[in-house]
């Protein structure tokens, strides 16, 4: 957006015709767009006022019903977090009774409107200027936060009287996701590097972060919302009360879920994928454990929560004889198994009468759309098969949900 349309579109008659819009409606917008401009409002108005309204519709995955008074930019609103994330984050300095918090790299102020939410006074600062004037129209209404436009790092955090900081390097450039740490923006060494002068220090990074990317005195927690992977953070000082180690937040629906493992005697290397679990043959359940336990390492840890075992070293299917109900894992009941081959499965699925198929993977190169093609299947009715290794041998289990 150029600086002549973010005028227009924050002035008071930018916001009053955002107010005035429909909601959005990719099959209407030309015909709105054209009546607007017939009635003489200004053309850039008018095109920055609807891409305003198309985001804010998209908006509202993120940010509910908030998002019909907020401004966005489409990087912006990718990387920005969602709210109910947002206020994990924010309860975290509530109950460090952190006084000001500086939120480095701010973004569209998403963190920032989470802590004013809670009263916490907080600092926002942004490096690209229209960003930063539009974190701060979406900030307007708190009295208690204050947007900068500037480099988050050349911030004197003492002179300003910070004692805790939130930052959100940029993981996007040219429209791309950026996955080395190296080349956030930015890096995130250089982010972990103010946790020195301030040790209440929480960073958000790519859920994706390398394991060897994480500190040893780190508490990193991966976050899903209704089965996705959103994010990671990591944590420390008085905003980790968690002390080091990984934490899963599991979030559905209006339940929010945490699996923790501390790491207080350093018996894991901060570089470790994962605690390794028992190994046991296929039982009457298989449990699909969620993606942010997977992320954070935890797969063996809910293991022992729903008295099952792997069913192969490294993969992330664990299967046990008794069924457990758990916000951790996606319960399944095992019907059958035996070895992956094409032929055999064609015929085991004929036979069932199967038509429509349901492939889930892991621990195999087979792509589910290619084999279902091979197995041209014409049946009436559904079934689910799970394709993985079974003590490390290609194998198929067929099954359905509990």
């Amino acid at each position: 957006m150029d600086p002549a349309s973010l005028t227009k579109l924050l002035s008071p008659a930018g916001q009053e015709l955002l107010g005035q819009l429909p909601p959005y409606s990719e099959r209407e917008v030309l015909q709105v767009s054209e009546r607007l401009r017939a009635s003489g409002v200004d053309a850039d108005l008018v095109a920055a006022a609807l891409t305003q309204s198309r985001l804010r519709a998209r908006a509202r995955a993120k940010f509910g019903d908030r998002a019909q008074t907020m401004v966005f930019t489409p990087d912006g609103l990718e990387q920005a977090t969602r709210h109910v994330v947002a206020l994990h984050h924010a309860r975290r300095y509530a109950e460090a009774g952190s006084h000001l918090v500086a939120d480095l790299g701010c973004g569209l102020g998403g963190d920032a409107l989470a802590l004013s939410e809670l009263a916490v006074p907080v600092l926002a600062v942004e490096a690209d200027p229209t960003t930063a004037a539009l974190a701060a129209a979406n900030l307007r209404p708190y009295p208690t936060a204050a947007v900068r436009h500037g480099d988050a790092l050349a911030l004197d955090l003492a002179a300003e009287g910070v004692d805790a900081v939130f930052a959100d390097p940029a993981r996007r450039a040219g429209g791309r996701r950026v996955f080395d740490p190296a080349a956030y923006a930015p890096p995130l060494d250089a982010v972990l590097a103010l946790r020195a002068r301030v040790p209440a220090l929480g960073v958000k990074v790519a859920p994706g972060v390398p394991y060897a990317a994480l500190p040893a005195d780190a508490h990193a927690r991966w976050v899903s919302v209704d089965g996705d992977v959103v994010e990671a953070g990591l944590w420390f000082g008085a905003v980790a009360p968690e002390g080091p180690g990984r934490s899963a937040l599991v979030l559905a629906g209006e339940r929010a879920d945490v699996l923790t493992e501390r790491d207080d005697a350093g018996a894991r290397a901060p570089d470790a994928p994962a605690r390794a679990g028992e190994v046991r043959p296929p039982g009457a359940f298989l449990y699909e454990p969620d993606g942010a336990v997977i992320r954070a390492g935890l797969v063996a840890r809910v293991g022992e929560l729903l008295g099952a075992g792997l069913l192969s070293e490294g993969i992330a299917y664990l299967t046990g004889d008794s069924l457990v109900e758990s916000p951790f894992a996606t319960a399944y009941r095992v019907l059958d198994h035996f070895p992956f081959a094409l032929k055999p499965l064609r015929s085991y699925l004929r036979a069932r009468d199967v038509g429509a198929l349901t492939i889930k993977k892991r621990g195999t190169a087979v792509e589910p759309e290619q084999l279902r093609r091979q197995l041209a299947l014409k049946g009436g009715r559904p079934a689910t098969i799970v394709l993985t290794r079974i003590a490390g041998r290609h194998s198929v289990l067929v099954v359905e949900p509990v």
